[in-house]
């Protein structure tokens, strides 16, 4: 059993990547291909979420050997992500791949339309779940398929090459207890079940690991000793712990904003309810005031009826059991 510096933390992961041979032996079993070459590319950045958390994307230029012999310059866009963040940033992150000038090779100074945009490979490890799947590493692998025959078309296209991307995700938290491949045997340096009480590291039963990716593990036990390492650790915990206390306060805002949107509504239900009752009456009193206007209508077409027959006000006020002051009212 040996203990290594936990690589789930940016600056260990940094740490590794930065040896050139092992982040193409990384790399390399991580897209099942050969690595022959790596450039660091100097595009690391920190995204802030809210204000504290990171998020860390390093991308290389890569020439990748395939098993057929033929050699391939691609852009390797590798980003981990310790907790849920949102989609949107990561798509934004593989709009500056596309728009990046520099990412393209062109076979002639002499000819432009030599000009070939590179193909780009998107690499995530997720210190988070998806929601449909528990598998430890999917592959996301584009095919050409003939729409009508259903065949799949061999052969890239630099078109759909330049507008199309493979990716890889690694989900971290289900890496414990498969070792099914190489490559899950391989990631098992980055298997959190392996922690300690210290987080900062980790456990590994070193024959666990394929022989010739164990200078991987040398290079993770190395960084045990770094200081600077271990004090951006630290700093490391603090910003994660914050953010989440900063996710915690949002989500309390959130649900008294929803409290006080349900008090709301609910008093717009009780007032839509009093307006609908204070309708009706009104239609009630207003049908009850045309039945009046009707009636006092008709008493007085029976009152001048009589009074042009002859009757006096004084006869027509006991025929009707009328006040004579309302007789001669109606008469007028």
């Amino acid at each position: 059993m040996v203990q290594i510096a936990n690589p789930i933390y940016d600056v260990v992961f940094k740490y590794l990547m930065r040896d050139e041979k092992l982040a193409r032996l990384l790399l390399s079993a991580i897209i099942g291909e050969e690595v022959i070459s790596l450039d660091f590319r100097p595009t690391e950045h920190h995204f802030p979420l809210g204000e504290n958390l990171m998020v860390l994307r390093m991308d290389f230029s890569a020439r990748i050997r395939y098993a057929n012999g033929e050699e391939q310059l691609i852009i390797l866009e590798l980003q981990k992500a310790k907790l849920a963040t949102d989609i949107m940033r990561f798509r934004r992150y593989l709009g500056e791949q596309y728009r990046n000038k520099n990412n393209v090779v062109q076979e002639s100074p002499e000819d432009y339309a030599s000009r070939q945009a590179l193909p780009i490979l998107s690499i995530y490890f997720l210190g988070h779940k998806l929601e449909h799947t528990t598998a430890p590493v999917i592959r996301v692998n584009r095919q050409y398929i003939d729409a009508a025959t259903g065949e799949e078309i061999e052969g890239r296209e630099i078109f759909i090459e330049s507008l199309t991307h493979d990716s890889i995700i690694i989900q971290i938290p289900y890496l414990k207890g498969h070792r099914r491949t190489e490559l899950e045997q391989l990631l098992a340096l980055f298997d959190q079940s392996y922690a300690t009480n210290d987080r900062h590291m980790l456990h590994i039963e070193e024959t666990e690991l394929p022989e010739r990716y164990r200078p991987l593990l040398r290079r993770l036990q190395q960084a045990i000793a770094e200081p600077v390492v271990r004090e951006i650790m630290d700093a490391e915990d603090d910003l994660i712990e914050e953010f989440k206390d900063y996710q915690r306060q949002l989500a309390d805002k959130e649900l008294q904003l929803t409290k006080v949107e349900l008090e709301i509504a609910k008093k717009e239900e009780v007032i839509s309810q009093k307006e609908e009752v204070i309708s009706q009456k009104e239609e009630v009193l207003s049908r009850k005031e045309e039945e009046l206007q009707q009636a006092r209508q008709q008493l007085q077409l029976a009152i001048k009826t009589l009074f042009e027959a002859g009757q006096t006000p004084e006869h027509i006020a006991g025929i009707m059991n009328l006040p004579l002051e309302k007789v001669k009212q109606l008469l007028n």
